[in-house]
C-alpha cells in the first residue's frame, strides 16, 4: 500500500491553478511591452525617413521598454527553468550526488536572485530620494527600479518552486 502526503498534493494542486494565472499575466504583459516596442520603432522610422521629424524620446522610451520586457520575462523563464544551465556533475552516477547537486543549484540560485533584487530595491530608493528621471522625457526611473526588484523577487519564488519540483522529480 502506498501513502501519500495529502500536504503534496495540495501544494502541487495551488501550483498547478497559479502557474497558468502567472503566465497569463507576465506573458501577456510582455506581448503589449513588445508590441509597443515594435509600433514605436515602426512609427519613428516613418516619421524619421518620410516626415523628417523622429519621435520625441524614441531612444529613452525604446531603452525603458526593453528594460521592462527583460524584467516580466524573468520570472516567467525562470518558473519553465530555461535559463542556461551547465551540467557540472553529469557523470556522476550516484542519485544521493545528483539530488545534493539540484539542492545546491537551486539555493545558489535562489541568493543570487534574493541578493539582486535587494541591491535593486536599494538602488530605485535611491533614484527616487533623488528624482533621477530621463534625460528628454523626465520618466522616473525609480519605475524600473522597483519594476526590477519586484522581478528578481517573484523570480526567487519561482526559483524556489521550479528547484522544489525538480527535487521532488529526482527522489
Amino acid at each position: 500500500m502506498i501513502v501519500t502526503d495529502v500536504s503534496d498534493k495540495s501544494t502541487a494542486g495551488r501550483t498547478s491553478r497559479v502557474r497558468p494565472v502567472i503566465n497569463a499575466v507576465l506573458g501577456g504583459a510582455c506581448l503589449v511591452v513588445l508590441f509597443a516596442l515594435i509600433g514605436l520603432t515602426c512609427i519613428d522610422v516613418v516619421a524619421r525617413y518620410l516626415f523628417n521629424s523622429p519621435v520625441t524620446g524614441a531612444y529613452e522610451l525604446t531603452e525603458l521598454l526593453l528594460a521592462t520586457l527583460i524584467f516580466l520575462a524573468l520570472p516567467l523563464t525562470t518558473l519553465a527553468g530555461e535559463h542556461i544551465e551547465v551540467e557540472l556533475l553529469d557523470g556522476v552516477k550516484s542519485p544521493f550526488l545528483k539530488r545534493f547537486g539540484t539542492l545546491i543549484a537551486g539555493i545558489c540560485t535562489i541568493g543570487i536572485f534574493i541578493l539582486i533584487a535587494m541591491e535593486l530595491t536599494e538602488h530605485a530608493e535611491k533614484l527616487q530620494r533623488r528624482g533621477q528621471v530621463t534625460d528628454s522625457l523626465e520618466i522616473p526611473l525609480y519605475l524600473i527600479g522597483w519594476l526590477g526588484a519586484a522581478s528578481f523577487s517573484v523570480s526567487a519564488i519561482a526559483a524556489a518552486v521550479f528547484f522544489y519540483s525538480r527535487f521532488r522529480k529526482e527522489a
